[in-house]
């Protein structure tokens, strides 16, 4: 047997009261004389003998009585087979989901302000020796220290929803982090949630020896719920007076078809769309909205739907970019190529840069969505090396090579990058044999495509050697040789042609089809920012390089709300570290003093829209032996919990015997005849006799 509170066990010294007073209480008799003494003192043995028992059975119930009343503010209670540690004080680490499915209501009311109620139960079943951490899904570090019961109730009113969703991994390596540092006390963590699906996946959770484990799940509703999980534009250049078309990705978690959700379309505060939908039961449906009549500038998208009870995820953040030109930058080995001057001259949207190889300002590649090499001899190897860079975080690169290239300066330059380079110069006459109508590169080009189309021909050409990388033909010559191809490196694109833009070579410069392609490929290049980013999961975000100082620093300002990001430079980028700095979904702008860098939209974790729960079934699977499910239901969790972590409680069986032995003493004071009364009868007698 073991105590909750075995200081109170010192009480026990005050039996030695009853004991005393029974001592020193002598009576005091008087004297009366009597002619007849035999009789007299045969009944005076037979009265003091019954007294002595009466007194001792009082003393006895007094005495029994004081010792459960004793042992019932100790606490006993007999250990479980989980805690068998009877030590002074524990360490208890109590974690309140306070994520976005936790704002459903139930007969409570939220299951948040059920949550703040169990978790203070809880702690209510522990003795003010105890400690306990106090953790949520936002990880605070103010969260990484022990509290007493009075300061951890005020904690946990503090507590607020959250955009944060964790697992139940972290969360538990999080709890099990403090309560390592406390060695010899007996340590267990306690979960309280609604347990969503999205909290574990189905592999057993891993849990260190000696820490006990509790999940109390609350019973949640199931509501229906339609969500926008994500969005996105065709068009990846967006030019001003253009015609967009947004894609809309929705989903319905629920059990149930749902009709005639609306939905509607902001643009910069103005309503550009509107539109209902009905989405399967369970299911993803992607929509198209289309609108027009941006101007240039950065644009705040808003998509707004109704859906209740659940309204968490009912708007959707994104924000893009209309540009009133398009840098290109053009490098050439020291002579303009007369053809990309054309090309891009035509269009007042793409704002041609041409420099020679040896000018090229490696710090500004990156604010260019297109480069386009052409008639380089030899490419230095520090070109080679920034334009693998730029490549790799998303830019796009179009290779040319000229009429008397360094093959093995292409091999180191283009092999790096996983695009097939230059192998041999081929003098064979040829011409392009097929397009690849199915690449991107090619769609909306053509309205109707002949059957015996006019493509190029071609004089000498290079042949390219096979590549590591993934790839894919634009053109392809008699014979299945790649004639012009694409392939794919890190985020961004190299499009690597056979001939040079010379036309000893080819007609290609002059053929028809060389300046819808090269739009085409300018139109879909590009590095631009994310439509969107997620709130928990995108802590580092990744932008253009941006210099910043001790006087100028970045800022994101939403409303009245500044957030200074943690700023890292790195090759071509800036790089911003948020942590969990940014609690509240919506637009923020990146300001550099006064001056707009960019606007950048953040979402909630989509994850906490799914309102599937797990069983308790389920549950007992990915949990081990050594923890237990506890379903919370209406009653109140004390005694659960007392008797899971501290085995069968009985002090309330002390309080019950105590009362019964009170009780006792009670009916011996007033029913246990002494024979007093008999006493006088006999001494009437005697005198009346006398």
């Amino acid at each position: 047997m073991h105590f909750l509170y075995p200081a109170f066990l010192f009480a026990l010294i005050s039996m030695a009261i009853p004991v005393l007073v029974h001592l020193f209480n002598f009576r005091r008799y008087q004297k009366v004389y009597f002619s007849n003494v035999q009789f007299l003192k045969e009944i005076q043995e037979q009265q003091s003998s019954r007294r002595n028992l009466k007194e001792r059975l009082i003393l006895a119930a007094r005495l029994l009585a004081l010792f459960f009343l004793v042992l019932a503010f100790a606490r006993p209670y007999i250990a479980s087979q989980h805690n068998t540690n009877a030590g002074s004080q524990r360490i208890i680490s109590v974690f309140l989901d306070n994520s976005y499915s936790m704002q459903t209501l139930n007969r409570e009311g939220s299951l948040l302000d059920e949550a703040k109620r169990r978790a203070k139960e809880i702690v209510s079943v522990y003795s003010m020796n105890d400690r306990f951490q106090l953790l949520t899904q936002d990880f605070e570090g103010k969260h990484q220290r022990l509290l007493s019961r009075d300061e951890f109730n005020d904690a946990i009113d503090a507590v607020k929803i959250s955009p944060q969703s964790r697992n139940l991994q972290q969360i538990i390596n999080r709890q099990q982090n403090l309560l390592n540092i406390q060695p010899g006390a007996s340590r267990s963590i306690y979960i309280v949630s609604d347990f969503q699906k999205n909290i574990a996946n189905s592999q057993p959770l891993k849990i260190d020896t000696g820490v006990r484990i509790s999940l109390v799940q609350l019973a949640a509703n199931t509501p229906a719920n339609v969500a926008v999980d994500s969005v996105w534009l065709l068009s990846a250049i967006h030019r001003p007076g253009e015609t967009e078309k947004l894609v809309v990705k929705l989903h319905n978690y629920a059990g149930e078809n749902s009709t005639k959700i609306p939905l509607k379309l902001l643009i910069n505060g103005e309503q550009k769309a509107l539109g209902g939908f009905t989405i399967n039961a369970r299911s993803v449906q992607n929509d198209t909205l289309t609108f027009s009549g941006l101007k240039a500038g950065w644009q705040r998208g808003e998509i707004t739907l109704q859906d209740n009870p659940v309204t968490f995820d009912n708007q959707f953040y994104f924000s893009f970019n209309v540009k009133r030109q398009m840098p290109v930058l053009l490098i050439d080995g020291g002579m303009p190529n007369p053809y990309l001057k054309a090309v891009f001259g035509a269009d007042q949207f793409f704002a041609a840069n041409r420099v020679p190889e040896g000018n090229v300002d490696y710090a500004a590649l990156n604010t260019y969505p297109l480069i386009v090499i052409s008639d380089v001899k030899a490419v230095s190897a520090g070109l080679s090396q920034q334009l693998k860079t730029y490549v790799s975080k998303g830019g796009t690169l179009a290779v040319f090579p000229a009429a008397d290239a360094d093959m093995g300066s292409y091999k180191s330059f283009l092999q790096q990058m996983g695009a097939a380079y230059p192998a041999k110069l081929s003098t064979e006459n040829i011409r392009v044999s097929a397009l690849n109508m199915q690449n991107p590169v090619f769609k909306n080009i053509f309205e109707d495509f002949p059957k015996n189309p006019d493509l190029p021909v071609v004089k000498k050409y290079y042949q390219l050697s096979t590549s590591s990388g993934s790839n894919e033909n634009l053109m392809q010559l008699q014979g299945n040789q790649p004639f012009w191809a694409e392939y794919n490196s890190g985020k961004g694109k190299v499009y690597v042609s056979a001939v040079p833009l010379n036309e000893d070579f080819s007609n290609l410069p002059r053929h028809a089809l060389f300046v819808p392609v090269m739009f085409r490929i300018a139109l879909l290049s590009g590095h631009d920012q994310p439509l969107f980013y997620t709130l928990g999961n995108d802590k580092t975000i990744e932008t253009a390089p941006v210099q910043t100082s001790e006087k100028q620093l970045l800022k994101l300002i939403k409303g009245k709300q500044s957030v200074i990001p943690d700023i890292r430079q790195q090759e071509g980028s800036t790089l911003l570290y948020l942590s969990d700095q940014l609690q509240e979904t919506g637009l923020y702008d990146l300001k550099k003093q006064d001056s707009i860098v960019s606007v950048m939209a953040f979402n909630d974790n989509r994850s906490e829209s799914d309102m599937s729960y797990y069983t308790q079934a389920q549950l007992d699977k990915i949990v081990p032996n050594k923890s237990n499910v506890i379903q919370a239901g209406n009653g109140s969790l004390k005694d659960i919990v007392s008797q899971t972590n501290f085995g069968v409680q009985i002090w309330k069986l002390c309080i019950i015997l105590a009362l019964i032995f009170l009780a006792a003493e009670i009916l011996l004071v007033k029913y246990y005849k002494d024979g007093k009364q008999v006493f006088l009868q006999t001494e009437e007698s005697t005198s009346i006799n006398t």
